[in-house]
């Protein structure tokens, strides 16, 4: 393993890679200096849904696998030794006080984020200049088992109710064991009102499939059934990003879909950092990014609140 540094030049910055043959995913995984190459790759893919957003950091200094167990943690502070070009904003925390979390606006600073060894970075559902307003819905789907397939299924139903209150749902792999839905919406209520939004948005799915799908956050109550989650959808909270690693096996990717594509896939895990190559010259050559344009496509969810409620007088 080399030991010496490496530098990676991104826009006007550059970033010193210490230890970059260092193997983060256990003897024969993925590199330090891989990590750090997949983001750079991603960076114009990524950027547009972490920008501007606190940053929670996944971050694993002696790997994912290291011997005698030690596991990765949560950063929510920014380090006090990062580099200028990494932003950072003051965040209130709910018990008092308040943290200066990252903020990622560049190559360089993802760059720098992989030289710390952060595998996973998990934006806010909110922008640093709204922070108690969130401008996307997420409904996280969360299998019991391992049947993929219904995980699907369940994408699409949720898919079709946004639809029925005229938002618009995109599809993302989580790199682990599910798929997210998430809906853009104009940053106009507050955490409470679209966190209760959302729960009311997957009782109706779920109260369409009671034998199939469950909002039960007790894991004893779910009896099988495939969890919606809308837990993500609160203050503080966060979600994995499009393009992020996974702090597991191979090192897998969350990777935005669309809809088409949706039903021939078939794993969380489809792509790892060593096969999302392929996919990303497709996408490069045929301008195909599935989530591009998102924040553009945006609707008020004062108005999909008033619709919902209309819904649920339907099927009540």
């Amino acid at each position: 393993m080399s030991a010496s540094p490496t530098s990676l030049k991104a826009g006007r910055h550059t970033v010193d890679l210490g230890k970059p043959d260092k193997e983060l995913f256990g003897q024969g995984g993925v590199t330090k200096r891989e990590l750090a190459e997949h983001y750079r790759a991603v960076a114009p893919l990524m950027l547009p849904h972490v920008r501007n957003r606190p940053l929670a950091l996944h971050r694993f200094p002696d790997g994912v696998f290291a011997e005698g167990g030690t596991e990765g943690f949560f950063q929510k502070q920014l380090p006090a030794h990062a580099p200028d070009f990494i932003g950072g904003v003051e965040v209130p925390r709910e018990q008092g006080g308040s943290v200066t979390m990252a903020v990622c606006d560049d190559t360089a600073s993802l760059l720098w984020l992989a030289d710390q060894a952060v595998i996973t970075p998990h934006p806010w559902l909110s922008r640093a200049d709204s922070l108690e307003h969130p401008d996307r819905i997420i409904v996280d789907l969360d299998p019991a088992g391992d049947d993929f397939g219904l995980v699907r299924e369940a994408a699409h139903d949720i898919r079709a109710a946004l639809d029925e209150v005229d938002l618009v749902g995109f599809v993302m792999t989580t790199g682990s064991r599910g798929l997210h839905v998430t809906s853009p919406i104009r940053p106009d209520e507050h955490f409470d009102e679209v966190r209760s939004f959302a729960r009311r948005l997957a009782d109706v799915v779920a109260a369409r499939r009671p034998d199939t799908y469950t909002t039960e956050f007790r894991k004893d109550k779910r009896r099988g059934r495939l969890f919606l989650d809308v837990m993500r959808n609160a203050y503080a909270q966060h979600a994995v990003a499009p393009y992020a690693v996974r702090a597991l096996a191979e090192a897998p990717v969350a990777v935005p879909l669309s809809w088409d594509e949706l039903d021939g896939v078939g794993s969380a895990r489809a792509w790892t950092v060593r096969t999302l190559g392929d996919r990303l010259q497709r996408l490069d050559e045929a301008d195909g990014d599935p989530w591009k344009g998102m924040a553009r496509r945006a609707r008020s969810p004062r108005k999909a609140a008033e619709r919902l409620a209309k819904l649920e007088r339907r099927e009540s």
